[in-house]
């Protein structure tokens, strides 16, 4: 008996009567999901209906963990488990990773995508519960609302202890406008206050349309009253809002964090709160989670925190729960791709043909994206040779969500054209018939503000030799680097010295070259270096090569 990816139809005949049975197919039935984490149990609904066997056991042990998963072709988790490549090394059938929510910072993506597995996520349920979160924190915070009802159920009446300030007519700064971002604006409008923000990617006018001033980062700490942050967390958002960032900040400035631990720095926050600098502060995550007993911020009276509760609703539970089990249902019985962060929508053969191309434009995406710091208005693709006769969109996604990607949680390769659109970004892409091997696989080009930043790459490697992708051109300059690791960009006046004068900071600074490339237009003129370094630069070195009269600029890239 053949068994479909769909339920199988039987038709038994009973004497004269047909009774007709419809089964759940063999796949479905013999397939286990594991949930690791509390997910609701209402959203698994579509799993068990499909007759698949959900087991959901949150809380085990990293070691207990492991052995459960060994069977298991699903696994559901929310933020509480850590997904490492170590415990994909023991889940030997596992195929599809489902996150019930919006951020996989818990789960390794890429040790993932090496072993075959998707990873999906729900990227749109926790928006209105999250933004609503924020601004339940932001009232508690103008009013004292925790301490005065702590204070009250001691058997205090302190009225006068707990005086307030009234919102109408402050200034709220949001660093990040994505969905979040923009409910939390909307609703604080609502109430009357003035919206200045700071979104590197985000058009004007589309801010403009919002009612919100879109600003420089520097002014938002300035003007804000309140200070709420929605950003993803990445290498360049960590401690975003350190000590440097809180001393611009006007005296008596209260700060709220409900997006990630980690983008404020907790020590520079407790010594502003009790230097007086910073009023208050209200605190839905932790760098660490849960936070240890006796925190710092945890002891001041000031300082009003929950358990990272942002996406606890009942409906935002069952919603993302819901989706993710749909999608994941659809995954395993059709092989439908849908709220994928790792794999295009696409046959295993065309991805397989596309994959190379997809690695370097993804890796172009998140050059260019640290090459600029003002809002991106255009995109420009051109491809070149063999991937002419193929479909590049996949590689057009690849490109936007690697130049979106620490600018949006959401964004990964099926929705980068919704968040670029989203954004108020125009994308184009042409394709070039050459006669030879002289044009770049793909060159794009990016609008931001009044700059144009253009970047190259092509692949190295035929037939079934591994195909590496390298830059090729940066603006003009022709070079060759492998978009890989820590990299430093400067640009120069191409005099004799430069080189050995940027080789001794950074050996001064402990910053290992492994490779360093060289790129001029003519001589005497500008000239260009990519250089391949082994571990991330000092602000005090950048400072120190940024100091030198060569150096026109110089810029630090992480891949």
């Amino acid at each position: 008996m053949v068994f479909a990816d769909f339920y199988v139809l039987f038709v038994l005949l009973c004497g004269d009567l047909f009774v007709f049975v419809t089964i759940p197919n063999f796949k479905a039935m013999t397939t286990k999901i594991f949930v690791a984490d509390d997910v609701s149990d209402s959203g698994l609904g579509p799993l068990r209906s499909a007759g698949f066997t959900v087991e959901k056991r949150p809380g085990l042990a990293p070691a207990e963990l492991r052995e459960a998963l060994k069977d298991c072709e699903g696994l559901i988790v929310r933020s509480e488990t850590k997904v490492t490549a170590d415990l994909l090394d023991a889940a030997n059938s596992l195929r599809v990773i489902g996150r019930a929510g919006v951020g996989v910072d818990n789960i390794d993506v890429s040790a993932a995508t090496i072993r075959g597995i998707v990873v999906m996520n729900a990227p749109d349920g926790n928006t209105i519960t999250t933004a609503e979160h924020t601004i339940a924190l932001l009232i508690s915070l103008a009013r004292s609302i925790p301490q005065a009802t702590s204070s009250l159920k001691a058997g205090r009446w302190d009225r006068k202890k707990f005086i307030g300030v009234e919102l109408q007519g402050k200034t709220l700064g949001i660093v990040g406008l994505g969905r979040i971002g923009r409910v939390v604006a909307s609703r604080a409008r609502a109430m009357g206050m003035l919206i200045v923000a700071y979104d590197p990617f985000i058009a004007p006018e589309h801010a403009r349309d919002l009612e919100i001033e879109l600003t420089s980062l520097d002014e938002v700490y300035a003007r804000a009253d309140f200070l709420t942050v929605h950003t993803p967390l990445t290498p360049e958002t960590r401690g975003l809002i350190d000590r440097e960032a809180i001393g611009k900040m006007k005296k008596g400035a209260r700060i709220i964090n409900c997006a990630r631990g980690g983008l404020v720095d907790e020590h520079a926050l407790y010594e502003a709160i009790t230097n007086g600098q910073i009023a208050g502060a209200a605190l839905d995550v932790f760098t660490q989670e849960p936070p240890p007993a006796n925190h710092e911020l945890l002891q001041l009276e000031q300082v009003i925190v929950t358990p990272h509760l942002g996406a606890s609703t009942k409906e935002a539970q069952e919603g993302v729960a819901f989706t993710v089990a749909e999608q994941m249902r659809d995954y395993l019985l059709t092989g439908a791709l849908h709220g994928a962060v790792n794999v295009p929508a696409m046959g295993i053969k065309e991805f397989n043909l596309l994959q190379p191309y997809i690695e370097l434009a993804d890796s172009l995406g998140r050059f260019q994206a640290q090459l600029v710091n003002k809002p991106v208005s255009e995109v420009r693709i051109e491809f070149a040779g063999e991937i002419v006769d193929l479909d590049a969109a996949p590689v057009t996604r690849a490109f936007l969500a690697g130049l979106l990607r620490d600018i949006s949680a959401r964004v990964n390769l099926v929705n980068a054209f919704l968040i670029a659109e989203e954004r108020g970004i125009k994308v184009t892409t042409t394709y070039v018939r050459t006669g030879g091997d002289m044009a770049p696989a793909i060159r794009t080009e990016i609008s931001a503000g009044q700059s144009r930043r253009s970047l190259a790459g092509t692949l190295f490697g035929y037939g079934e030799q591994r195909r590496e992708g390298r830059i090729t051109e940066i603006d003009g300059f022709y070079i060759e680097a492998t978009p890989h690791g820590h990299m430093l960009v400067t640009r120069n006046h191409d005099v004799p010295g430069v080189i050995g004068g940027i080789g001794t900071i950074l050996g001064q600074g402990g910053v290992n070259i492994s490779r360093f490339h060289l790129g001029r237009r003519e001589r005497g003129g500008e000239a260009m270096a990519v250089i391949e370094v082994d571990a991330p630069l000092s602000r005090e070195t950048l400072q120190s090569l940024r100091s030198l009269e060569q150096v026109i600029s110089a810029q630090p890239i992480e891949l």
